[in-house]
């Protein structure tokens, strides 16, 4: 007994040790992580840190300075372009390599490695999709682009030697959560980077829903309700501008959607989210105060920390150039140099398609195509839990793409998503170098310069907006769109027939474009890119107008506009669909008789129509509008059935003039026809009583618009206590200042063209740091959430002074 209790305490002790120092399920090494050394309070110390430095390392051939300014922008003057990328790697991965990496494991279906089982069924999603096997075949054919291969290849190199020397103690906090570190960076992963972008920006389709809607009701409510064009909409390419080509030839079979089958069509892959969008303009010299074009760029992406975007400027003897690059790639991808501008929005083009396709049998090994028997491709995948054990898949693939799911089954991550549909996805197309066109921007110098670069553009299509300080101006829808006719892809397609394939590409010199149109500027919002005169399809939805719409009000009427002028227009909340809708919707509240809701009436009578963040009466009208849909169209088109409902456009038109549609009859209440006063003031009692039921009673604090709305900006890894909640400011989903609950502007950035040296603001919704202890991350978010920009740092020279550089970093060559 007596060494029985001798040991026990000793056993205890060597337990503890043990538990302390091993991962236990999911939860890492306890001891490590806790330890005041090396743990997480490692991550919650400001380090004094931020001074002058010098580092030996392999991989770069001559001395590199990197400038750091006071938000920790870095600034890499190198002496030849491979120690350019490889710095910019290096310096990248010491701020952000923990988000770098993450972005990765989600694109290629590994994240169940990480955190566990509970990823396994979105990692089966992701996987199914292609994006990891399409990024793979990209990165084997950038090995033959001796441009990309080299940059690529350097700027790995860089980050790699950053991952070699960090150490626990420095790794970033997540990595210790979640017990696992940093692995090798390839040019693979950077195009994973890539892959992202492309499934965030053009990874949402409306077929199934579209196709359900055409089986309940037939192509002439369709046609009604789902028009292919919008009443109101002001394209980016103005009205009127000529088609100087003589376009190919589309033909439209007979049968344009492939035939229903026995059970409604049930998906839940994402529509297209037209929050997910942006901003660009550029006045040419006719408005401006300097005689030269200004032009302006905000993204409005999800709204994480760390930033989606990093700031740097990048400068050796061939090239110098400022802006935001993606964590993980190598260049710049909106910015400014010495002679021109640019900047993205979103195409939103209809470029993702489903196929239903006849299968041979049961274990799908051929499908029926042009009347024959055709071969599927398989593939096993392998998914690695972070647990050890190993989980096999089998993928299929026609020559459409893949089939999403081989069956139905509860535990896809997509549930119920009918099986048997393949996919055709621009995402998956792996020819060309979309890192070419940033390669290039970056050292533009000219109008012809900028077009040679578009060429080289394959997805997500962008609208490319450009600037020089020659006084041209210019945008390009631009990207791979395919060759299609029209309302091709609008309802599912018949994977058995060859009209029904995608038909080709349309020529790139054929994209939509404008070069110093006479109105003075250049615009998007990713409204429509066109009018209906653009003798191809490019889709038949795209986000609402009212964006576009005041944006180019704005601009028409601007005259001698400075900087300011523009970052004035990227904060604007003026609400132009309450212009259009509200005054109609009054007039039927007039017959009200509900007494209580007459100080609710009075406030939206009242009311300015702007978004301001202490606007009550922004707050009922974007609470009102989306119950007033709900009431028009959840009846018909409830969306548990997966069917679409009408856009706005078509909504309102038909509230100001078809007051006796049949859609106003709640189809739910069978002894009754309701009517269109009865539909609008009962939407707005619900909606008030719903605001009072989840905020109180009316007031102007706990009503105010950026109380409701709430903006976040959460954390990449979901840990809420990393996020900023209750950041009040105005905007919302069709406003100009495109800021909703979790998106938003993900970047302001405004260029004045000079002569001789451009100025350039900008700022964005976090800060440089990933380190959630760093006061770098998410410094820069008030000053966004006032709409403030900062002066940014471009320098001509590496000796150049200035009072905003803080310190220097300077790399030398381990063995000089």
């Amino acid at each position: 007994m007596k060494i029985i209790k001798h040991f026990w305490s000793y056993l205890v002790m060597v337990g503890l040790i043990f538990l302390l120092h091993n991962p236990i399920g999911p939860l890492p090494p306890l001891g490590r992580l806790f330890s005041p050394f090396e743990g997480f309070l490692q991550n919650t110390t400001n380090k004094s840190t931020l001074t002058d430095s010098e580092l030996n390392l392999e991989g770069v051939k001559d001395e590199v300075k990197v400038i750091f300014d006071e938000n920790q922008v870095p600034h890499i003057f190198a002496k030849n372009e491979d120690d350019l990328y490889f710095t910019q790697g290096y310096v990248m991965a010491k701020d952000r390599i923990w988000q770098m990496e993450f972005y990765t494991l989600v694109a290629s279906g590994r994240l169940t490695e990480v955190v566990g089982e509970k990823a396994l069924e979105f990692d089966r999603y992701n996987r199914r999709l292609g994006m990891a096997r399409a990024a793979a075949k990209i990165a084997e054919n950038l090995k033959t682009d001796s441009i990309s291969s080299r940059i690529l290849t350097a700027y790995a190199k860089g980050v790699n030697t950053y991952i070699s020397q960090i150490d626990y103690k420095n790794l970033p906090v997540e990595y210790k959560l979640l017990g696992y570190k940093p692995a090798e960076w390839t040019p693979y992963k950077t195009i994973l980077m890539l892959m992202n972008m492309r499934s965030t920006l053009n990874g949402g389709s409306d077929d199934f829903r579209i196709t359900n809607v055409v089986d309940q009701f037939g192509f002439e409510t369709v046609k009604d309700l789902f028009p292919d064009y919008p009443v109101e909409e002001s394209p980016i390419i103005p009205v009127g501008t000529k088609w100087d080509f003589s376009p190919l030839p589309v033909k439209t079979p007979t049968k344009i959607m492939s035939g229903a089958d026995d059970d409604k069509l049930i998906v839940k892959i994402p529509s297209p989210a037209p929050e997910i969008g942006s901003n660009n303009w550029a006045i040419g010299g006719s408005k401006s105060s300097t005689g030269l074009p200004i032009l302006s760029n905000d993204p409005h992406l999800g709204l994480t920390l760390p930033s989606i975007w990093y700031q740097m400027q990048l400068s050796c003897p061939t090239v110098n150039v400022y802006g935001v690059a993606l964590p993980g790639c190598p260049g710049i991808v909106i910015g400014f140099n010495k002679d021109i501008a640019w900047g993205v929005t979103n195409v939103g083009s209809d470029v993702m398609d489903f196929y239903k396709i006849r299968f041979n049998n049961a274990e799908k090994t051929h499908y029926m195509h042009n009347d024959k028997w055709i071969p599927t491709t398989k593939y096993i995948e392998q998914y690695r839990l972070k647990s050890g054990l190993v989980i096999k898949d089998t993928l299929i693939y026609t020559h459409h793409g893949p089939v999403v799911y081989n069956e139905s089954k509860t535990t896809n991550f997509n549930k119920n998503t009918p099986a048997g549909h393949a996919m055709r996805w621009i995402a998956l197309e792996t020819t060309g170098s979309d890192l070419m066109i940033f390669h290039l921007l970056n050292r533009a110098k000219n109008y012809d310069d900028y077009r040679e670069a578009l060429t080289h553009y394959t997805a997500p299509a962008q609208n490319f907006i450009f600037a020089s300080n020659q006084n041209d101006i210019a945008i390009t829808p631009n990207g791979k769109f395919p060759l299609k006719w029209k309302e091709q892809g609008k309802y599912i397609l018949d994977g058995s027939m060859p009209e029904h394939d995608w038909q080709g590409w349309i020529p790139m010199e054929q994209n939509p474009t404008v070069k110093n149109p006479p109105r003075g500027f250049v615009s998007s919002a990713n409204q429509f890119s066109t009018d209906p005169t653009y003798p191809y399809y490019l889709g038949w939805k795209f986000a609402p107008s009212s964006r576009g719409i005041r944006i180019n009000e704005r601009l028409t009427a601007m005259t001698n506009a400075n900087a300011d002028s523009l970052r004035s227009l990227q904060n604007d909340n003026f609400n132009v669909s309450a212009r259009r809708i509200l005054p109609t919707l009054l007039t039927y509240l007039e017959s009200s008789k509900e007494a209580s809701l007459a100080p609710a009436i009075d406030i939206m009578k009242k009311w300015d129509l702007v978004n301001g963040p202490d606007a009550v009466g922004a707050t009922i009208y974007e609470a009102w509008t989306t119950e007033l849909g709900n009431w028009i169209w959840d009846d018909e088109f409830p969306s548990k059935q997966f069917l679409l409902h009408p856009s706005e456009d078509r909504t309102f038109e038909m509230i100001k003039k078809e007051s006796t549609a049949k859609w106003f009859d709640n189809t739910n209440t069978k002894d009754k026809v309701e009517t269109i006063s009865e539909i609008i003031n009962g939407s707005f009692k619900a909606t008030i009583d719903s605001l009072t039921l989840h905020n109180g009673p009316m007031n102007p604090e706990t009503w105010a618009w950026a109380k409701i709305k709430n903006t976040s900006i959460g954390h990449l890894g979901k840990i809420g206590s990393f996020s900023r909640t209750g950041i009040m400011n105005g905007g919302g989903k069709g406003i100009v200042n495109a800021t909703t609950a979790s998106t938003g502007p993900s970047w302001r950035m405004v260029v004045e063209l000079d002569k001789e040296w451009p100025r350039g603001y900008g700022l964005y919704p976090g800060g440089q740091s990933g380190n959630v202890g760093s006061k770098y991350y998410d410094n820069m978010v008030d000053k966004w959430a006032a709409g403030k920009l900062d002066t940014l740092v471009f320098m001509k020279t590496v000796d150049e002074k200035s009072a905003k550089l803080t310190r220097t970093m300077t790399i030398k060559p381990k063995n000089k």
